[in-house]
């Protein structure tokens, strides 16, 4: 999603909505018809699907970079994030009423390009979300994690530890960090 193209608040919700539904059809084992989709919403975007219960995490998945539509997107992610995520069991019909559900839009990730000593003072606590590459290992953390760790160099070792990569990975210069903004909708 680029800067030009923030969504609105009705889209944002039919995006939740959509979430919503992708759940309630695949797990719930409901038959339930998608509302239309507005045009906005066909464009390719990437998107993160959050799923707390009780204000817990309870499994959060997507895609750091646009390769599908929006509502596809978010649709694939809802009901990724609901069975696969491996931190967590598979969402059962039982919690579906209990849970709730967030939906973040990224902007496409941008190369951080400074010394990795002035990372720390370059990422912006609470607006940026941090990807970070090494090899063949990825790491991602969304804006809203800076609400349980707001240090920037701690908000880095968590970034890393993501990845599985050692703690201090992003000290080291062949280690790209990007940094990306979101969108967030969350459920009512």
């Amino acid at each position: 999603m680029d800067y030009q193209d923030v969504l609105t608040v009705e889209q944002g919700d039919s995006l939740v909505r959509l979430a919503r539904l992708a759940l309630e059809s695949d797990i719930g084992e409901r038959t339930v018809m998608p509302p239309p989709v507005d045009i906005r919403l066909q464009k390719k975007g990437a998107t993160f699907v959050t799923i707390t219960k009780d204000g817990a995490l309870r499994g959060c998945i997507g895609t750091a970079s646009a390769h599908s539509p929006l509502a596809e997107d978010v649709r694939e992610n809802a009901i990724r994030a609901a069975k696969m995520d491996p931190r967590f069991p598979p969402v059962s019909r039982e919690e579906l009423d209990r849970i709730r559900v967030e939906v973040s839009v990224l902007t496409p990730p941008v190369l951080l390009t400074c010394p990795p000593g002035e990372r720390p003072a370059r990422i912006r606590p609470r607006i940026d979300g941090l990807l970070l590459t090494s090899g063949a290992s990825r790491g991602l953390l969304l804006p809203q994690v800076w609400e349980r760790i707001p240090r920037p160099e701690e908000f880095l070792r968590a970034l890393c530890q993501k990845a599985s990569l050692p703690s201090n990975e992003w000290r080291r210069s062949s280690t790209e960090l990007y940094t990306f903004q979101v969108q967030a909708f969350i459920e009512e």
